[in-house]
């Protein structure tokens, strides 16, 4: 490491901790904990932010920004492709945004921070008969923020649907630091992206397979006005590219 880098990382490390609630770490024993997931894949880090709540993770990313530092977001690293690693900032979402904070079983709905673990969200649907959908081998660890930015399936998401068939509304931070609601009908639409669709009406209606199970590349067929403009179906799979 070059002293300019030693310099650089201390002045990150030192803005970091001066703009979050949450942990910063820097220290060799928390990158090694985040340098592989459930892949062969390592990829050492800075460092490690755990997150207290969103206005934490608009800090962090407004900071790397301006440094050019790439932002990797991690939940239960079960990942099997190197998703939940990278050479920048890790933010853990598993430490302190990992609650179900409202359950709804008249609307059948549930609201959870991105680091909650899929079981913990079962075990507050079940009492009212529901459950979550997909159900992926690591259910006891996965996140559903890594299943949103996955689109995780599972063996009963041909009955019950992928991840995406099964959200409702995302609350998104962009790596611009815009907030964004998405939703149904355009809602939380980035500038430019009807136009764009309503550009390429042809091509997305035709250029996407029919598989019950489609969860590669981007869901820009989501966006199609008989699919109901489901800017949040589109956003998942999107593996944090998009925000």
């Amino acid at each position: 490491m070059t002293p300019g880098r030693t310099t650089d990382l201390s002045e990150l490390r030192a803005r970091l901790r001066a703009a979050v609630r949450g942990e910063v770490a820097f220290d060799a024993t928390a990158r090694a904990l985040a340098t592989m997931d459930a892949s062969n894949y390592r990829r050492v880090p800075l460092g490690v932010v755990a997150p207290k709540d969103a206005d934490d993770v608009a800090a962090v990313l407004e900071i790397c920004r301006e440094r050019a530092v790439p932002v990797v977001a991690r939940g239960g690293g079960t990942s099997i492709a190197g998703q939940a690693t990278g050479t920048g900032v890790v933010l853990d979402f598993t430490r302190h945004m990992n609650r179900v904070l409202e359950t709804d079983p008249d609307a059948r709905t549930a609201r959870v921070q991105p680091g909650v673990v899929l079981d913990r969200l079962q075990e507050a649907a079940a009492p009212h008969g529901l459950r979550f959908g997909p159900d992926p081998s690591t259910h006891g660890r996965c996140t559903l923020g890594g299943m949103i930015g996955n689109n995780s399936c599972g063996a009963h998401s041909v009955a019950w649907g992928t991840t995406a068939d099964n959200v409702r509304e995302l609350a998104v931070l962009t790596a611009r630091g815009e907030r964004l609601a998405l939703g149904r009908g355009w809602a939380g639409a980035p500038a430019g992206l009807r136009e764009l669709v309503d550009g390429e009406l042809a091509r997305l209606r035709t250029g996407f397979p029919e598989l019950p199970r489609r969860i590669s590349g981007y869901a820009l067929d989501a966006l199609l006005p008989e699919r109901g403009a489901d800017v949040a179906r589109s956003f998942c799979g999107s593996e944090g590219t998009l925000g």
